[in-house]
């Protein structure tokens, strides 16, 4: 009966569950048909101003005023062109997103800039004298437009783009990617070609705001959730939204004459001061051919994406750590194989067939051999991962490059090498280990966060010799790990 109940209310109560109008208002405004619709009525706005100024340039010219005239007509010039410029390709774009995936960008330059000033200032005067020969220049420096505008959007549109990236990437080590483009046209060649970064179209210093609605708070210097006072308000405020972290692309690759149905290619440099993982969702193909008027940039849908290793560059701390780890690695690997490892004292506990009788001879004491084992010698890399706030960023990307380092230079040496991480299966594979740290987050891997990690890697019940990089202090470690590892400190 109660569940009965409950429908039989939601139902004859349809309209209780509907959002509010301030919410569906905030949604719409958040959507992009609210930027269209005020794109087109600023664009009807504007023209109309623009009619009206050209009317009322009209009467002044007929009652003689002759600086009415002009500021009129200028005006009118103004409004016109700033509104083509502006709203007229954003409109035209929108209007053709639905049958092309692939858009296009206008950024006038300084010689369009200038172009357009001088066609304003011709036309004014036509507009001032009625000689015909003005009109027809007029015409003629807008005709020039169009085409620019033509024929850069068919030197774009059917070109191909392709971006090859190395596999393997090192932090701080310049590479080289690879950006082949392709013109499949069969008669139209392409002119003065520019593959960049989408990202790198936007306006340096730009900013994306988007509408959240605002509330009143009070105080206001206290954080969120604690204020005396806290009303919603109807009304709405623009927020700014964080830029996107840089790319894949850090420059440009230039391409002067791409002849039809040919294939070019260029080496652009990479170099990523930083590791972790770059994503490019897409590219930009800019062109500013023929008249320079315009940068059109069409924008192609790739996706790309690498992972950058940590540095492994060989520290001065890398080589105040290597001859003790490799000194205390070589005396947890002595004992009994084939490789002679050192002449000793002889011991109660040997075997007399160890003995060596010339060295015994020698010295009128007992010694014997002791050998290197060559089956034992392991070796596992592992990254006690702090906690965050345990270690300042500096630190702890310093921390983490040492333990690429470690990893690179023992995964050279003629020994089994392993590597851990918390949260991650032991690995034999170095670039897995190396993609790993190049992720990797402070107290971001254990999958159990309160188990510790080292316990959770496992050092302490295999036969390897462990190089652990720690943020921890030496009276906090296990006891057990001390006879088979070396704890490399980064506090």
């Amino acid at each position: 009966m109660l569940r009965s109940k409950g429908v039989s209310s939601a139902l004859a109560n349809p309209l209780k569950n509907r959002p509010s109008f301030s919410t569906r208002l905030t949604g719409w405004l958040e959507s992009s048909t609210a930027e269209v619709w005020v794109k087109f009525l600023l664009a009807l706005l504007g023209l109309g101003l623009a009619f009206g100024a050209a009317l009322f340039s009209t009467i002044s010219r007929d009652a003689g005023n002759v600086w009415a005239t002009v500021i009129l007509a200028s005006l009118s010039l103004l409004l016109a062109t700033l509104v083509g410029l502006i709203t007229v390709p954003y409109l035209a774009r929108r209007v053709a997103v639905e049958r092309l995936r692939e858009s296009f960008d206008y950024d006038v330059t300084k010689a369009g800039i200038v172009y357009v000033l001088v066609t304003l200032i011709i036309g004014i005067a036509a507009l001032n004298t009625g000689n015909n020969l003005l009109y027809i220049v007029v015409a003629a420096m807008l005709a020039a437009i169009l085409v620019s505008g033509v024929v850069s959007a068919w030197i774009l549109r059917w070109l191909e783009l392709d971006v090859r990236l190395p596999e393997h990437v090192f932090a701080g080590r310049p590479v080289l990617g690879r950006i082949v483009i392709r013109n499949p046209s069969r008669f139209l060649p392409s002119f003065s070609v520019r593959v960049v970064s989408a990202r790198k179209t936007r306006k340096a210093g730009a900013k994306t705001w988007r509408w959240e609605a605002a509330t009143f708070a009070f105080p206001t210097n206290r954080p969120q959730g604690q204020e005396w006072l806290r009303i919603p308000d109807r009304r709405l405020r623009r927020v700014p939204v964080q830029a996107p972290p840089p790319g894949i692309l850090q420059g440009m690759a230039y391409f002067a004459f791409l002849p039809p149905k040919s294939e070019l290619a260029a080496d652009l440099e990479l170099n990523f001061e930083r590791r972790g993982c770059y994503r490019e969702d897409s590219f930009g193909l800019a062109t500013r051919f023929p008249f320079a008027f315009l940068t059109k940039t069409r924008h192609v849908s790739l996706m790309r994406e690498v992972l950058v290793y940590p540095r492994v560059e060989p520290t001065d701390e890398l080589f105040e750590i290597l001859p003790l780890v490799r000194g205390e690695w070589e005396s947890f690997m002595r004992g009994r194989g084939a490789d002679l490892y050192r002449i000793r004292e002889y011991m109660p506990e040997d075997s007399a067939r160890h003995v060596d009788w010339k060295a015994t001879a020698k010295s009128g004491s007992l010694k014997v051999r002791e050998f290197a084992r060559e089956d034992e010698r392991k070796v596992c890399i592992a990254f006690d991962n702090p906690q965050a706030g345990s270690l300042s960023e500096v630190a702890y990307e310093n921390a983490v490059n040492l333990a690429a380092s470690l990893a690179w230079h023992f995964s050279d040496q003629e020994a089994e090498v392993t590597f851990a991480l918390p949260g991650k299966p032991r690995t034999r594979d170095l670039h897995q280990f190396l993609a790993w740290l190049a992720v990797i987050a402070p107290g971001s891997t254990s999958r159990q966060p309160s188990r510790d990690p080292l316990h959770e890697m496992n050092l302490a019940n295999t036969d390897d010799y462990n190089i652990v990089v720690t943020a921890r202090s030496r009276g906090s470690l296990p006891t057990n790990l001390w006879n088979s590892s070396y704890f490399v400190f980064i506090a």
